[in-house]
């Protein structure tokens, strides 16, 4: 298991980053999906550098050139639906991936507790290639790691790399903890400290799914 914190160096990241915690940036629904597809390809770019590579001739107009090219299988996960512009990101870089998609909620009962509830989910089989599973937000942890123990129905992948912009402490710790297996890579671009009464990150960013799609029932 390995912890990556992209926004501890210094990058472009980190402007959109802001953007999509600012309330008034926020307001502008087009402009915060477009800042999660941008973050999702620089979280693609980067694990690109972890990937296997093959040596392949390509024909151009005037010759054969050597290039080198993935060889990895790749599968592109995300939970619906806040994750859906930070996944269409990875796709813009991966654009050879499968795709999988995942169905999770919170079922609230008394005094603001919840149990997260994984109703579906549509795989390709995952079995041996490298899966990249993409929630814009880590809050407890509980649904991402219910998520990925759906997908594993499907196959046990040769690496996971998870890609959580902004996490909390809490959900860092639950999903190394709690994952069920250890060859995996987390990849964040914040972490904050709290966690409010309802699990909601502080500062972190409000609503995600809301904010890109418009407010639910």
């Amino acid at each position: 298991m390995e912890v990556i914190n992209l926004g501890e160096s210094n990058s472009i990241l980190n402007q959109f980053i802001s953007e999509i915690r600012d309330r008034q940036v926020q307001k502008d629904s087009m402009r915060f999906r477009t800042n999660l597809e941008r973050i999702g390809g620089i979280f693609a770019y980067e694990i690109s550098k972890r990937l296997n590579y093959r040596r392949t001739e390509v024909t151009t107009p005037l010759g054969i050139a050597e290039c080198n090219t993935v060889s990895d299988s790749i599968v592109a996960a995300t939970i619906l639906r806040a994750g859906l512009p930070l996944h269409n990101g990875i796709l813009n870089v991966f654009d050879k991936a499968q795709n999988a998609f995942i169905a999770a909620y919170r079922k609230y009962g008394k005094d603001n507790r919840f149990e997260i509830k994984v109703e579906y989910a549509t795989s390709p089989s995952i079995e041996g290639k490298v899966v990249i599973f993409a929630d814009t937000m880590l809050a407890t942890g509980s649904s991402l790691v219910l998520g990925y123990k759906k997908l594993l129905e499907d196959g046990i992948p040769s690496h996971t790399h998870i890609v959580c912009p902004i996490a909390s402490c809490y959900g860092v710790d639950y999903v190394c903890r709690n994952m069920p297996h250890d060859n995996f890579t987390l990849w964040v671009g914040a972490i904050d400290e709290e966690l409010t009464n309802k699990s909601y990150i502080v500062p972190g960013l409000g609503d995600a799914g809301d904010l890109a799609f418009g407010s639910k029932l």
